[in-house]
């Protein structure tokens, strides 16, 4: 009985039905499944004719699942999780920390201060391989496939189980040659005087929120540069371009070699954040997952490494 539920044809009509419920579409599903339309349009068909129920409304131009099917639908998705929980948990029991971890890191802090970090496991670890993911888009962990990844600011997902590892503070800096000939910005409101670097990923853009203990201010800057990418502002910021806002982890090897100096040091862009470590909130990790975890933890178990003056 358990070998004909889990047979090929079974699961490929199951797969075909979760596919036409996500898409809406069997040619959608065909995409997602890398098969043609009307292999998924049969495979639904063959589902329906077993089962003796109508699965799938048809019409010219539309699809819609039944209540018969809707409901089988979240019945598998539901019999699928307990199956990847039930792997999970075998996998979380392994006496050794092993196989492939897929890490998804920020771009810019990544590459700066968690990619130094990454030999130093690997050695504690050497029957691990790292699948490691630098990107500033906003990476969905659970639908990517990813074990675990390091989020900034705010976290809104409540699929996710996060960790904070430290905080997060967005500052101001120019260099001394900037300040020397533009002089130095004693309030918020003289920023708007000033040629203010700008990152257009900020969620205020092209606004400056500033804020200090209870106070608030609010500035519309303008500037020569505007730019997705913190690293070549930064590298505009060194030159005496202007002004730049931006992570403190970005900022702190500059400020301590004294190529860049604070500005406005009471004030800070927005409220402080966090830098979090996250995975999907399923009940059982792997032992790798929960190696990574424990480790990054101890790495920053004194405070985020740019707050150590470490090079």
């Amino acid at each position: 009985m358990m070998h004909d539920l889990l047979d090929n044809q079974h699961s490929d009509e199951i797969a075909a039905l979760l596919a036409v419920a996500s898409e809406g579409s069997f040619v959608a599903a065909g995409r997602l499944l890398q098969r043609h339309p009307t292999v998924v349009s049969k495979r639904v068909a063959a589902m329906e004719a077993r089962l003796g129920i109508r699965l799938i409304e048809r019409t010219t131009r539309q699809l819609r699942l039944t209540d018969a099917g809707a409901q089988l639908a979240q019945r598998l998705r539901t019999a699928i999780g307990l199956i990847t929980a039930a792997e999970q948990e075998a996998a979380s029991g392994a006496a050794k920390v092993r196989g492939v971890l897929r890490v998804a890191f920020p771009a810019a802090m990544g590459r700066q201060w968690l990619a130094p970090m990454l030999p130093a496991f690997l050695a504690a670890h050497p029957q691990v391989s790292l699948v490691a993911d630098y990107s500033e888009r906003f990476v969905d962990i659970i639908a990517e496939g990813f074990d675990l990844a390091i989020r900034i600011g705010e976290l809104h997902d409540s699929r996710l189980i996060a960790r904070k590892l430290g905080e997060h503070r967005r500052i101001l800096c120019a260099s001394p040659a900037y300040l020397a000939t533009h002089g130095v910005p004693a309030q918020p409101q003289e920023l708007a005087g000033h040629n203010c670097l700008r990152f257009s990923g900020f969620a205020t853009f092209p606004q400056w929120q500033l804020s200090s203990g209870e106070q608030q201010q609010s500035i519309t800057v303008t500037g020569s540069i505007t730019s997705n990418d913190s690293e070549s502002l930064l590298a505009a910021t060194r030159a005496g371009v202007g002004i730049l806002a931006a992570g403190e982890w970005l900022l702190s090897r500059d400020l301590a070699a004294g190529r860049l100096l604070r500005v406005l040091p009471d004030w800070q862009l927005g409220a402080v954040g966090g830098i979090y470590l996250v995975r999907p909130s399923a009940k059982f990790a792997a032992a790798s997952t929960l190696a990574f975890k424990s480790w990054l933890e101890d790495q920053f178990s004194a405070g985020p490494p740019w707050q150590l003056g470490e090079a």
